[in-house]
């Protein structure tokens, strides 16, 4: 690039999706003088998603801003709770990212889930069409330009990644309402109605039941039900619901 030279300072936040030797704090860069500033942040590394307010020399400006010589640009985090505008909020997670699926489904978040690699471009037109914000750790999938919005999730770890979901999203939480398997939504169920999908076992020791409306999994409260408990509490205490 032969074009304007820059000074580029990233947040703290989004210092790990930027080259070692730019994540000490300002440095400069050199554009081809087109590109806009959207193009040049994610050419250093960090997803859009992930990009909040932008500042040149202090002053708010909006991605399509075409750099010139000598300005200073602040690439600030995403502020959290993250407003998602022009829909209910809703997700959509890709493959590797199964478990946490399940536990926003247990906290009764709505979560749709591929649990085969169904690939980008239809995760992305999955997102567009239907809505739903694409939760991912795959940088590259995050760039496509067709996903309705979305957001990188930062830790490996189940927990680390609940926790940040929800505290990005402050989505409302409503436990023990959607079937961890499929999405769909739980109803209470006579026992009576459901005592044919149930072992001799489970029918003897137990008497409350929830029935999914969708795919007619059965639950009840059983040997894991103190795992999935702490879970919530967890979640609840912290982000706020109900527990029951």
């Amino acid at each position: 690039m032969n074009g304007p030279e820059i000074t580029v300072e990233v947040a703290p936040e989004l210092r790990l999706f930027i080259p070692h030797e730019r994540r000490r704090g300002p440095t400069p860069l050199t554009t081809d003088g087109a590109s806009t500033l959207g193009h040049v942040i994610e050419s250093l590394g960090v997803p859009l998603t992930e990009a909040g307010d932008l500042l040149v020399n202090g002053d708010p400006v909006d991605r399509s801003h075409v750099p010139e010589p000598g300005e200073h640009i602040d690439v600030r985090a995403v502020e959290r709770p993250q407003q998602v505008p022009g829909a209910p909020l809703r997700f959509l997670l890709d493959v590797h990212l199964g478990t946490l699926a399940r536990r926003l489904r247990l906290l009764g978040v709505d979560a749709a889930y591929e649990s085969e690699d169904i690939g980008d471009p239809a995760l992305a037109a999955l997102s567009a069409r239907e809505r739903r914000v694409l939760l991912s750790r795959d940088r590259g999938l995050l760039r496509r330009r067709e996903i309705w919005a979305g957001a990188y999730v930062y830790s490996d770890r189940p927990q680390e990644q609940l926790r940040d979901v929800l505290g990005r999203f402050a989505p409302v939480l409503a436990p023990w309402t959607r079937c961890t398997a499929c999405n769909g939504v739980l109803a209470e169920a006579d026992k009576d109605s459901v005592s044919e999908l149930l072992e001799h076992g489970t029918q003897q020791a137990y008497d409350v039941f929830a029935q999914c409306t969708d795919c007619s999994r059965v639950y009840w409260r059983g040997a894991h039900h103190g795992h999935l408990e702490t879970i919530v509490a967890d979640a609840v205490r912290e982000f706020g619901g109900a527990a029951a």
